[in-house]
């Protein structure tokens, strides 16, 4: 495997290296191994894999490193697969010509405004491994169609638009995981439209992904999402959100996960998602759904928003369940955190432990809000010092507040009630234990039943 001096590349970071990799790349059949030294490109170093076969591009232990001066990627992989991930639609020129391309080792810089670090089209099983990509427009960039794609011990920083994004592509079994993702100014990982199944995110720090000053982007949408699914005329679906730490600084229309389905009643174009055991705060945000079936919200630890903790509208199959909700201010700190829920149906908010979320006003809504909601239940939830009031139902129809502990213990209360029923009918208030409200403890009209399991603690 020839070094890329082999053929005339400077390595200095002022002559133009191009033309010598390129020249690498075709003597080394696809294959590029760079040395220690910084490589200026001013075109893309296109492999092509149904023409050069495998390829992979090596760096010696990181210390190499590609300018991108001209527009475009620095390192584009173009294949051919037309099949899926299972085995027999994998046709045989990609076994024997595009399986498995490699880009590990090296760090890319942009330094054009259009300059992208590593763009893939029709690849099958491509691995990116520990590389450095910054100040690029996108960092990671997915297009058309792509199987089997593995992003693993790599740092995406500081690009000006997105870290890992998967533009209009139909994606299947992709893992991002043990990376570094940070400080790219819209999202560090979005996924716009297209048809992505399977993708598991785990064990990264993903934060701070947010332009600091700016409220909107170039094309009008919020700024600063960790991470961003938006399908309204795609499919994102069978999605593992697991194990991460995903934290930033407050932005307006920021969020730390942010899932936005098509809107259509059926079939949702967010579905099959799983975000658990992450680390999520001091964004705008935590949880931000629209229209998204099936979801499940377990085990997470949420803290500082400043707006809501988790937002779900037109949602239906969602069971959330075991996190935590907490801002540990002074009194005198600004309110934070709360959940709201509006017009979804189908779901479960239990095992819920939070101190102080602070959403609402003394007229209206609480730390946690269902709004024309069908068959929800809140249940088994620890509601300790709300600023205004622990659980309001508004025109919920079906809902169940079951064995929920809701209290205000602070020596000048300022929660209005613990439980409030507005409109609906068919609703259950039933083995509450609660206390401290400034106003009865519970309110609810005639159309929703009251038990008298409930223990008023006044």
């Amino acid at each position: 495997m020839p070094y890329a001096y082999n053929f005339g590349a400077a390595a200095d970071g002022v002559t133009d290296d191009t033309d010598a990799l390129k020249h690498a790349i075709e003597e080394g059949s696809g294959v590029l191994k760079l040395s220690k030294g910084t490589y200026r490109i001013t075109k893309p170093l296109v492999f092509d894999l149904t023409k050069q076969g495998y390829a992979a591009i090596l760096g010696d232990g990181g210390t190499a490193r590609i300018v991108m001066a001209g527009p475009g990627p620095a390192i584009q992989v173009l294949g051919d697969h037309r099949g899926t991930a299972l085995p027999d639609t994998v046709q045989q020129h990609t076994w024997e010509n595009e399986r498995f391309p490699i880009v590990s080792g090296i760090e890319i810089l942009g330094e054009h405004p259009e300059a992208i670090g590593i763009q893939l089209r029709k690849t099958m099983q491509m691995t990116v491994s520990k590389v450095l990509v910054r100040n690029c427009k996108y960092g990671v960039h997915l297009v058309e169609r792509n199987r089997n794609f593995l992003l693993c011990d790599s740092h995406i920083y500081d690009n000006a638009e997105y870290g890992l994004f998967l533009d209009r592509c139909n994606l299947h079994q992709i893992n991002v995981t043990g990376n570094h993702i940070s400080y790219n100014k819209r999202a560090g990982i979005k996924s716009l439209d297209g048809d992505v199944h399977n993708l598991q995110i785990t064990g990264n720090d993903i934060e701070y992904n947010n332009h600091p000053g700016v409220d909107k982007s170039p094309n009008g949408e919020p700024t600063g999402a960790e991470i961003w699914f938006e399908a309204p005329d795609g499919v994102i679906s069978e999605v593992t959100i697991a194990s991460n730490t995903i934290q930033a600084t407050v932005q307006p229309g920021g969020a730390n996960i942010r899932i936005h389905g098509s809107g259509q009643q059926a079939p949702y174009g967010a579905r099959l998602l799983a975000i658990t055991g992450n680390i999520l705060g001091s964004q705008t945000r935590g949880i931000e759904l629209f229209s998204a079936q099936r979801v499940t919200i377990a085990g997470n630890t949420i803290y500082g928003a400043p707006d809501l903790s988790l937002f779900a509208k037109h949602c239906s199959g969602l069971s959330m369940s075991g996190n935590t909700v907490a801002w540990q201010g002074l009194p005198k700190d600004p309110p934070r955190d709360g959940i709201r829920i509006e017009e979804c149906d189908n779901g479960v908010l239990s095992g819920l432990v939070t101190h102080g979320l602070s959403s609402g006003s003394p007229e209206a809504d609480a730390a946690v809000t269902l709004v024309d909601c069908s068959d929800f239940a809140v249940s088994d939830c620890n509601i300790v010092d709300p600023r205004h009031r622990g659980i309001e139902l508004e025109n919920c129809t079906r809902c169940r507040v079951t064995g929920n502990h809701i209290i205000d213990r602070r020596e000048e209360p300022s929660m209005q009630q613990a439980i409030r029923i507005r409109g609906g009918k068919n609703n259950l208030v039933r083995n509450n234990t609660v206390g401290g409200a400034v106003g009865d403890n519970i309110s609810a009209p005639p159309e929703s039943a009251v038990s008298d399991g409930n223990l008023d603690w006044d």
